[in-house]
């Protein structure tokens, strides 16, 4: 009989361990569903924030038609990973008709040019956003989500107002100190923009007229 009692209690003890263990074991799974989910959240959120941004850049329905389908891919990720989170059918519909959209506008619309604003800050965050830009394409070119191309084009473009913003700050900043006939710093000023102009692999019309 207590042999029969000491075996109960250890199938209990056996039977209470292996609970725990695959409790554990969900809850470990259920846990890196919710991260993985959360890091395609945080591209699409990263996502939206770069494309209300694009509204200090001209307009480019070719880069808002990759960053949906950014968005786009991430939605349908966070659907596969958890199929019964609560709007994410809904949010797939919309970014699908977002897509689409912006494909019809990339298709049919003309490039435009692009003006430096006179306000410091919005240069700041001009810089800003083409950077971020520039990395994100990269990233999706990488995962093929985007053919070289596409990527060549926007990048080279992209590259171009950085080059122009940082060519005309330091002209800027050259004219200001030779106004004040502080002939030294203007010097260093045009010279830093001439270096900028010759280190540059993009050379268009713009940039040869202000070497000129």
């Amino acid at each position: 009989m207590i042999a029969i009692i000491v075996g109960l209690i250890v199938a209990l003890i056996i039977i209470v361990v292996a609970v725990n263990a695959i409790q554990q074991h969900k809850e470990k799974l259920e846990q890196e569903k919710r991260a993985r989910a959360a890091k395609q959240k945080a591209i699409i959120d990263e996502t939206e924030e770069l494309i209300l941004n694009l509204a200090l850049l001209p307009d480019n329905p070719a880069i808002i038609e990759v960053l949906n389908r950014r968005s786009l891919n991430a939605a349908k990720s966070m659907h596969l990973i958890m199929p019964d989170m609560k709007g994410i059918k809904n949010r797939i519909q919309e970014l699908e008709s977002r897509l689409q959209a912006s494909k019809d506008l990339a298709s049919n619309k003309p490039d435009e040019k692009f003006v430096l604003p006179d306000n410091e800050q919005q240069l700041v965050q001009i810089l800003q956003c083409i950077k971020k830009l520039r990395i994100t394409l990269k990233s999706e070119q990488s995962k093929g989500a985007i053919d070289a191309q596409t990527f060549m084009k926007q990048d080279q473009r992209l590259d171009s107002m950085q080059l122009k913003i940082n060519i005309e700050s330091l002209l800027k900043r050259g004219n200001s100190a030779y106004s004040k006939e502080m002939l030294g710093s203007a010097r260093q000023y045009y010279e830093k923009a001439q270096q900028t102009i010759g280190a540059s692999t993009n050379q268009t019309e713009y940039t040869q007229t202000k070497k000129a």
